[in-house]
């Protein structure tokens, strides 16, 4: 078993139909690659803009990314600007840090990239 460390965990709430540019945005940052679902959302915004007469969407896309801590703040950035998320209603991002990660990686990769494999059962 190979144990990451020093990774983080982006998570971007986005509407619906805008995950695959986002994911490709975050790919061109250096992103390996996403867990994208979908989801129903609700919250204060939806009241008020309900109030207003305007349709709110309230379904979504959930994209997770884990990434290097080194790399984390560009492919970040890179999301936030695809998703438009300077605009109100557009979605949320978060960054959380992961303390310990594992996934199978092959022994060649691993020599290649100096990770050692932890033997203990």
């Amino acid at each position: 078993m190979i144990v990451l460390t020093d990774s983080v965990l982006i998570t971007a709430i986005v509407q619906r139909g805008s995950a695959d540019l986002v994911v490709q945005a975050a790919q061109e940052a250096g992103a390996q690659g996403a867990t994208i679902f979908h989801a129903h959302g609700t919250g204060v915004r939806q009241k008020r803009l309900g109030i207003l007469g305007l349709t709110v969407n309230t379904e979504k896309e959930v994209i997770y990314i884990v990434a290097p801590a080194d790399q984390a703040d560009l492919i970040f950035e890179r999301i936030f600007v695809c998703a438009k998320l300077d605009t109100p209603g557009m979605g949320i991002l978060w960054m959380s840090q992961i303390d310990k990660m594992a996934t199978y990686v092959p022994h060649e990769i691993a020599a290649r990239f100096g990770l050692h494999f932890d033997t203990k059962k």
